[in-house]
Order: C-alpha cells, then structure tokens, then sequence
C-alpha cells in the first residue's frame, strides 16, 4: 500500500470503527508487534476508539487512553471490515472484533508492522518520528520542495522514494510520477532546472489525487473488500514494458534503478549529459 490506498482506508475506517470499543485483538505471528501479545492485547482491549488517520504508509489509530496503534502493511495486506454477525474471511492473520460485533481482519501478504505507543511518546517510535511530509500535505508547496532539493546530490528517484524526504510514495506510483515530468529516474537532483522541478511537483500531486479519487490501486482492497479503480488503464508507462509510449510512441523499457526497477520512456525521459553536471538547483 501506498499513500493514495492509506488515505482511503484511513477515511473509510473512520466512517465505521470511531466511537467503537475494542474487545478482543487476535495476532496470529505476535513477531509484528513491539511488545508482548499480552502486553498488547492488554493496552488494546477495552479501549475506544478516538480517531483513524495516516500517514505516509502508516495508519494512526488513536485510543481513549492515548495510546496510538500504528500498522504498516509491509508487501501489503488485505484490511476488511466485517458486519455484526457477517462470516469471516477464510483466512486473516490479525482481527480486531468491536463492541457492536464488528470490527475488522487484515491478512498480510508478506509481513507488517503493528505496534502501540503512548500518544506523547510517539516521538520515540523508530519507523514513523522520521517520516517526511506528505505529498498532500497543505504546507508542502513548489516553494518548500524546491527548498528540500536544494544543495541535495543523489538522484530524484531515490529523494522521491525516501520515506524521510516525502511520506509515502512507492515504486507503483513513481513511474508515471517521473514520466509526466519527462525525467529519467536516475537524473541527479543539481541538473534539475526550475521548470522540471515544477513539473514533477504538480505530477506527484496529480498522481496521486487521481489515484485516491479512483480508490487506489486496482490489485489492492479498501476496508470493504472492494478493489481500486487506479490501474493498467490508468497507468501511462508503468509496468508496460514494450508497449508504445503514448507521446512519441517509442518503447517503454524496463531498467534497473538500483535496489529497484524502473519503466522509462529512452525518448521522453534521456539521461545524456544531465547526469554529470554539477549545478545547482535553481530557485
């Protein structure tokens, strides 16, 4: 999951668990939590809940005794509501049952974070104190992102992608994000000019309001089970490799950026000498 399938899940969980006691907490592999499971199920059960936001990758679920769940889907993860009386899912890994017998199941696809912190500790939890604005965030302008990439070295794939830098953008949605702004992955961030810079900034947040508009991913659920609408159709050069460039009809490739792989556009997106200059980002 990414931030466009967070957003969505975060706002459908609050439609349905707010206000909600929270009664019982299975965890099939207690490896995911940060304490012991009855150390968990202890400061969980019994407690209501507050309010359901996100950030980044990560789901906020506030209780009455300002204690914090968060929860990271890892590779991924099924999180579905359940009805007073409805069947489960034949197979989950974690379920929270809710005092008017509802509540909600996540399976994992590969493994996940589920961890409690006090409220006023938060600053203290390793994998979310550090997390970078988020792309939607109100205060992150053109102005404030120019100001992140100044005096920055590495390569605008690896800036987007830190999770320190922007909260939550992934390897799904990085593609098209480049493409629009006719940038190749491996373009250092000094060879940058302002107009490219403008550009991937009003392509991240085009992206990704799409995505959220058409609930996100088209291989992920929401809360509810259904899939998203954000997929191949929507994708421009994203997970094509060899079909034709929709602007200038070349052939989308495949290549590797680093840990990991990236779609290009070898026409629309050229590397060529923008790779060794040395400038400075323009304001």
């Amino acid at each position: 999951m990414e931030l466009p399938e967070l957003v969505n899940l975060s706002r459908q969980m609050k439609e349905k668990i707010v206000g909600k006691r929270i009664l019982e907490v299975e965890v099939a592999n207690p490896k995911c939590l940060n304490v012991s499971l009855m150390e968990f199920q202890k400061a969980v059960c019994d407690k209501t809940i507050k309010s359901v936001s996100s950030k980044g990758k990560w789901l906020f679920i506030m209780l009455d005794s300002d204690q914090t769940l968060l929860f990271n889907s890892g590779m991924g993860a099924d999180v579905i509501y359940f009805k007073p009386g409805s069947k489960l899912p034949e197979k989950y890994h974690i379920r929270l049952a809710l005092d008017d017998e509802s509540g909600f199941t996540i399976r994992v696809w590969w493994f996940c974070y589920l961890h409690i912190m006090a409220a006023n500790k938060l600053g203290e939890h390793k994998l979310t104190a550090k997390l970078g604005i988020s792309p939607l965030d109100k205060t992150f302008t053109l102005d404030i992102f120019k100001q992140m990439l100044r005096k920055k070295r590495g390569n605008i794939k690896n800036f987007l992608l830190s999770q320190h830098n922007l909260a939550g953008i992934g390897n799904v949605y990085i593609q098209d994000i480049l493409f629009n702004a006719k940038l190749h992955p491996k373009r250092l961030i000094p060879s940058l000019k302002a107009s490219e810079i403008e550009a991937v900034y009003k392509s991240i947040k085009s992206v990704l309001n799409e995505s959220i508009r058409l609930g996100g991913l088209a291989y992920e659920k929401d809360f509810y089970g259904n899939k998203g609408g954000y997929g191949k159709d929507q994708f421009r050069i994203a997970y094509k490799p060899g079909d034709p460039c929709p602007i200038c009809h070349s052939t989308v490739t495949k290549i590797k950026t680093g840990s990991t792989s990236s779609y290009i556009c070898p026409q629309c997106q050229t590397l060529n000498d923008h790779a060794s200059t040395h400038n400075h980002v323009k304001s």
